[in-house]
């Protein structure tokens, strides 16, 4: 009865696993996910934020027009500037951790694979295939090298970030958040009627933000969505009393 079963179980399983589709990584774009999510939900935020403060200081639509502009170039010129300096530093330093580390395969070898040994032996691997593992990469430079780049400085080639990559994203898509905000400037006269029509373009947009955000991550969207929304409502509410005060105090 036992070997009748085994053919049964493992077709079933079998059967299973055609059963589910198989789902594609994100691929490329996935170490810019972090610039495309932060471009997009700064420019919205951000922005909105600064014109619901002058809006409540009692700006007219022209010149809170003009600050939105104003603050949607020096954000995405900031954006654009940070990122793409934070990259290349990051960049610069792993360039010269990783020559230090060819200066260690060669002068400090056994060193090396003594530490190959005690990450792979942290992984769960046995004894005595860890030293098949390790005996295996020590015939290689190469392939020290790239086990270092991934255990020791968490580091995969096909994740590295392009600065000038990094720098555009940021940069453009902060403009790109920031038009919900500053379009109803142009099209209304009142600053009032104005800021209405960006607010609920700007919460619109950090709902879906969120949205795609958490199907990315495979995350809740409807919870996702309105916790992007959630956060810039109540800054919205801490820009407008802030606003208002500052604009009576200066009157």
């Amino acid at each position: 009865m036992l070997v009748g079963t085994i053919p049964f179980v493992a077709t079933d399983r079998e059967a299973r696993r055609e059963g589910t589709p198989y789902e594609p990584h994100i691929g490329e774009t996935r170490q810019y996910w972090r610039d495309i999510i932060l471009g997009v939900n700064d420019g919205l935020v951000s922005i909105f934020l600064l014109v619901v403060g002058v809006v409540g200081g009692g700006l007219d639509t022209d010149q809170v027009l003009l600050t939105a502009l104003a603050g949607a170039l020096a954000g995405a010129v900031s954006m654009a500037a940070g990122e793409y300096l934070a990259t290349k530093s990051q960049d610069q330093v792993l360039e010269a951790e990783l020559r230090l580390e060819k200066v260690h395969i060669r002068d400090h070898r056994q060193q090396e694979l003594d530490q190959l040994t005690e990450m792979f032996s942290d992984m769960g691997l046995r004894e005595e295939d860890v030293d098949m593992v390790v005996a295996a990469f020590d015939r290689s430079d190469d392939a020290i090298l790239n086990a270092m780049k991934a255990l020791e400085f968490g580091f995969v080639e096909s994740e590295r970030r392009s600065p000038y990559r990094a720098m555009l994203a940021s940069g453009c898509l902060f403009l790109v958040g920031s038009l919900p905000v500053v379009i109803p400037f142009f099209v209304f006269d009142s600053a009032n009627v104005a800021l209405a029509w960006a607010t609920v373009l700007a919460l619109t947009g950090l709902f879906i933000v969120g949205v795609i955000k958490a199907r990315v991550a495979k995350h809740n969207w409807l919870t996702s969505g309105f916790e992007n929304m959630a956060i810039a409502g109540i800054g919205g509410v801490i820009a407008w009393l802030i606003g208002s005060a500052v604009g009576t105090a200066l009157v």
